[in-house]
């Protein structure tokens, strides 16, 4: 059974091949469209996840979209006739827009793929978060939570998963939603809403939550964990350029200008950024909470939005009684893709769950030899290494002589994180790493904190993490935990202020190159751990051709590239 789930039209467009319960290849369409968070239909992805499989359109069984249209049409409309007139610019917008496009998916998607409509299917938004997580997970039975931004009229569910079935049982209704007023607060804060809620998550750990108690005063969290908003301090729901209502001002005073330099932040933001974080934090401990209790299960798993925010990821761990958590490691819309397709497959087809779902590299590859007839074509000097053993060796030295390197091996990661297939690395053991990093080749806020990548077997040693191997959320940086406290010093280019690490578990059994790297790495110097973060500048996506890694490698400060087993320096570039 071959099953194509797709999303697009709100951000982070993407597609997903499900072959038989398996996921065979996943990739969101800004990895080949190169533009940040694009939500048009993903053609490129589509096209690449099924010639990467050697499968054509017409041996697809089914195509399904992760949401319903008329559904969310519905909830625009009813919002937009229940706020008016206030309203009006969101009802001429989404009249534009709705009737259209957006309204008419299954016509688009026959258009684009040419797939007979009755191959057509549709899954709910919050069912294909669900999903994502639960069919991909380890657990034949779970507890499930999912937190966003908004779905059709979902914004929040509860449910459980056995088997092939799931069934949520509660949820949250738009306007009242975690996500958006996440969102809300990152819009105050200066930052760009559904791109820069993890700066607001980075920026926590530098205020105090001295704003927490107002939070509560404009929106409530239930018995149950679920969040209820009050309305008039927010805008979201009736306008399409502000989140923000007057009387929220009143309460919290003027918001930060976006034109600021991201890189400076007032004190009384960054306080609001603590508060907002710890009120996210109290609702999802709180739904985790009554989840398990009212299920009894030992496991969780999570998506949405909001399971991308690894602090909280990780206080639900600590904090709840669950012995295990599985988070989808594409959290948010594009892992709807995924989402969708096994929603088909399993839950309304009835086929057998396949294995879990253990790592993300899921996306395209670029040979050694690719790599090399590209540097060719363009005439560019570099070296290649006689083997993999030599190049890790080469590298690994590289990081411990002071070097940053870009480094592009294997598939694309699948979701928002690099994972050691498009990863900037460097030594973790050097302070001065965070400033170099961050200021001279990402270009982006000094406050923005860099992932440890560090041997499973060794994690538990240097992170509050025991059984770190077991626990699939450290392999996608979807934990941040503390660091030990004898650790610090040793590592102080990952080492938040805090004392918290937003770590990386890696498993030699599911990417062996990186694995060795940094087990070199750990040969030469003792230390089993090195810095990483996205192969990417500022405001653009994670690179996905040895073309946009060179291109992304001159534009920094990075000091070398390796491409497969290609090595290239800058110093012997033409014009550095």
């Amino acid at each position: 059974m071959r099953v194509l789930g797709l999303s697009f039209f709100y951000h982070d467009a993407a597609a997903a091949l499900v072959v038989d319960g398996t996921v065979v290849a996943a990739a969101a369409e800004e990895r080949f469209s190169r533009k940040k968070h694009d939500s048009a239909f993903p053609q490129h992805a589509v096209d690449w996840v099924l010639s990467s499989s050697g499968v054509e359109i017409g041996d697809i069984d089914y195509v399904v979209f992760y949401e319903k249209p008329f559904v969310k049409f519905e909830r625009i409309l009813m919002t937009s006739l229940q706020t008016w007139p206030k309203s009006w610019e969101v009802f001429r917008e989404s009249m534009l827009t709705w009737l259209s496009d957006k309204l008419w998916i299954k016509n688009l998607i026959r258009d684009r793929t040419g797939t007979d409509k009755s191959r057509i299917l549709f899954a709910d938004h919050h069912m294909s978060h669900a999903a994502s997580s639960f069919f991909c997970s380890p657990f034949e039975e779970a507890a499930i939570l999912t937190v966003d931004g908004a779905g059709e009229w979902t914004t929040g569910a509860m449910g459980v998963g056995r088997g092939t079935q799931i069934t949520l049982d509660t949820e949250t209704r738009f306007p009242h939603s975690l996500g958006l007023l996440y969102s809300a607060f990152t819009a105050f804060c200066g930052f760009r809403v559904n791109s820069g809620e993890y700066k607001v998550m980075g920026l926590a750990p530098y205020g105090e939550p001295k704003y927490l108690d107002l939070i509560h005063k404009v929106a409530t969290i239930t018995e149950n964990g679920t969040v209820w908003c009050n309305m008039d301090y927010f805008a979201y729901h009736h306008s399409p350029t502000t989140t923000l209502g007057p009387k929220f001002f009143d309460v919290f005073g003027q918001p930060r200008d976006p034109k600021l330099d991201d890189r400076e932040v007032a004190q009384k933001y960054r306080d609001i950024a603590a508060s907002i974080q710890a009120f996210c934090e109290q609702a999802m401990i709180a739904q985790a909470d009554h989840l398990h209790e009212s299920t009894g299960l030992k496991h969780l798993c999570m998506a949405g939005g909001c399971a991308l925010n690894s602090v909280a990821n990780a206080k639900i761990l600590q904090k709840t009684g669950f012995d295990r958590i599985y988070i989808h490691p594409a959290a948010g819309d594009d892992g709807g893709a995924v989402g969708a397709a096994m929603w088909a497959t399993h839950q309304l087809l009835g086929l057998p769950r396949a294995d879990a779902l253990e790592h993300a590299f899921l996306g395209q590859e670029f040979s050694s030899d690719e790599c090399e007839a590209w540097l060719k074509s363009e005439s560019l000097p570099y070296e290649r290494a006689a083997d993999d053993g030599a190049l890790l060796d080469r590298a690994a030295q590289s990081i411990v002589d002071g070097e940053v390197l870009g480094w592009m091996r294997g598939r694309f990661e699948w979701g928002p994180r690099a994972l050691g297939s498009r990863s900037i690395i460097a030594d973790a053991r050097r302070a001065e790493m965070k400033d170099i990093v961050n200021a001279k080749i990402k270009f982006r806020e000094a406050f923005r904190p860099f992932a440890p990548s560090v041997l499973a077997e060794r994690a538990s040693e240097y992170f509050d993490l025991p059984d770190a191997p077991d626990h699939h959320p450290a392999r996608y940086m979807l934990y941040v935990v503390p660091v030990a406290e004898d650790k610090r010093e040793e590592l102080p280019a990952i080492t938040h202020v805090n004392g918290s690490g937003r770590l990386q578990t890696v498993l030699k059994e599911t990417n062996a190159d990186y694995h060795g790297l940094i087990h070199r790495f750990e040969q030469a110097t003792g230390t089993p751990v090195i810095l990483n973060t996205s192969f990417n500048l500022r405001g653009e996506p994670i690179v996905t051709t040895p073309a946009n890694a060179y291109s992304t490698f001159m534009r920094s400060g990075m000091d070398r590239l390796y491409l497969g087993n290609c090595i290239v320096t800058k110093s012997e570039q033409p014009g550095s």
